[in-house]
């Protein structure tokens, strides 16, 4: 059996029935609702009434933005003569969850997921009202939403992973590993210490502007793509192009562009072992044992992506052992997929074609994703390559008279140039390998958000 409790990264949640007694239940929800910790299920809403006309007429739509909720009872009438959307707003879903709410025997009674740390606390605000917060078991057949802890590292770079969907509650938070492959590509494609400084100025420049505070949250990653792009560029000795400010740690790109090719392809490998890994402990999460050994994104999976590495290996070294050990992890990964396909195939005569057709887009796949990774060095000596002709195109022109000021401009429109092209087509390359490469793997299905109600509380 799967772990119940939720993934690395995840909050822990319960299911949870909220009582209320009939005489009290506006005061209880204003205590859930200043807790802001329960994420109710859905259920059917009131109909229209006198806080939503009064809403309607105030300020149409504004229920759809800031919204407050006055600890006693409020005369709809005068927070429409007043103004108060916001109260008005706040009265509205109040009344919208009061209606929706299940009565029996004086008791009012919704059922909703939130935070185990914080169950505790809750049951006695509602203790002191008569009533109670009762744990009810998870239903199997439904996952729990999902909401990642605020760990320094999830704030700084949770546009990565949030961009693409929200983690299942089972699975690991990958957030880092996001961060850290993000930043390692961005900086072999765009591998310039003098582009590099740049970038890492303009990121610390966004965490100090205060006009856009959505995107000062990004100002971390920003700023160390910049630096894994001069880290790259001293390593293959490019400072604004090969100027022979910095000396080449390892190569020049294009001196080697087959070393180079051959470098990012292994190392996209190595990315996916990462990712194939993540997913076999997310497939075990979310199903147990039997799932992770079957699933595409799991053991059987690797088990095909493996096999290619050592039969290469065998062939290339004219190791009969390493071939068969190949060839027999291969047959062992086709037969787990097999397997795994079959379950989840249609029945009758349809069910073989669907299990050829995901056999054959599994190993596709596998070829077509490894050697995706060698944009990391295609765009890297194109990076190299404009640079280059930049700088051929500047030395020819520097030191011939008023020549030398045309090369000057030309030295810095040309960077200009590169640096604006080449950083938005590199930072979507390095988001693109992120996503289909590696997160095609990670995860197989999204999970909900976790949307607790909460409103400020005030005195109308």
């Amino acid at each position: 059996m799967p772990p119940s409790d939720g993934g690395s990264g995840a909050v822990r949640m319960c299911r949870a029935a909220f009582l209320i007694p009939d005489d009290h239940v506006r005061e209880g929800l204003v205590e859930i609702a200043r807790a802001g910790c329960v994420d109710f299920d859905e259920a059917a809403g009131g109909a229209e009434d006198e806080v939503s006309a009064a809403l309607r007429r105030l300020a149409p739509g504004a229920d759809a933005g800031k919204a407050a909720l006055a600890r006693a009872p409020v005369d709809p009438v005068e927070l429409e003569r007043n103004g108060r959307g916001d109260l008005l707003a706040g009265e509205q879903q109040l009344n919208r969850l009061a209606a929706g709410g299940v009565h029996h025997a004086g008791i009012e009674a919704w059922i909703g997921w939130m935070p185990i740390s914080q169950l505790s606390a809750l049951s006695i605000r509602m203790d002191a009202l008569g009533g109670a917060v009762v744990r009810l078991a998870r239903p199997r057949w439904v996952d729990p939403p999902t909401q990642l802890a605020d760990t320094l590292g999830r704030t700084r770079f949770h546009l990565l992973v949030d961009s693409f969907g929200v983690v299942p509650y089972a699975d690991v938070d990958p957030t880092l590993f996001a961060a850290a492959t993000y930043v390692v590509m961005f900086g072999m494609m765009f591998a310039d210490a003098g582009h590099g400084a740049i970038v890492a100025l303009l990121g610390i420049l966004t965490g100090l502007q205060r006009r856009w505070p959505s995107l000062r949250t990004a100002w971390v990653l920003i700023t160390a793509c910049g630096v894994s792009a001069c880290v790259f560029g001293v390593v293959f000795g490019e400072f604004f192009g090969p100027t022979g400010v910095v000396q080449a740690l390892w190569i020049r790109p294009l001196d080697n562009p087959e070393l180079l090719l051959v470098a990012a392809v292994v190392f996209g490998a190595v990315l996916m072992t990462a990712s194939y890994v993540m997913g076999t402990v997310n497939r075990y999460r979310e199903g147990g044992w039997e799932r992770a050994l079957v699933a595409a994104s799991g053991v059987a999976g690797f088990a095909v992506f493996a096999s290619a590495g050592v039969l290469a290996a065998g062939l290339l070294s004219h190791q009969v052992a390493l071939f068969a050990a190949g060839a027999a992890t291969g047959v062992t990964g086709l037969v787990l997929l097999t397997l795994g396909l079959r379950r989840e195939a249609s029945s009758g005569g349809a069910a073989a074609a669907e299990v050829l057709v995901g056999i054959f887009d599994t190993v596709i796949r596998v070829g077509t994703n490894l050697v995706s990774f060698a944009r990391l060095a295609a765009f890297g000596l194109v990076h190299a390559a404009i640079e280059g002709l930049v700088w051929t195109a500047t030395s020819s022109l520097v030191g011939h008279g008023w020549m030398t000021i045309v090369g000057i401009i030309v030295f810095a429109a040309g960077n200009a140039v590169a640096f604006g092209l080449e950083g938005l087509v590199v930072a979507i390359q390095a988001l693109r390998l992120e996503y289909y490469e590696l997160f095609s793997r990670v995860f197989v299905g999204e999970g909900r958000r976790f949307h607790p109600w909460r409103l400020d509380i005030v005195e109308a």
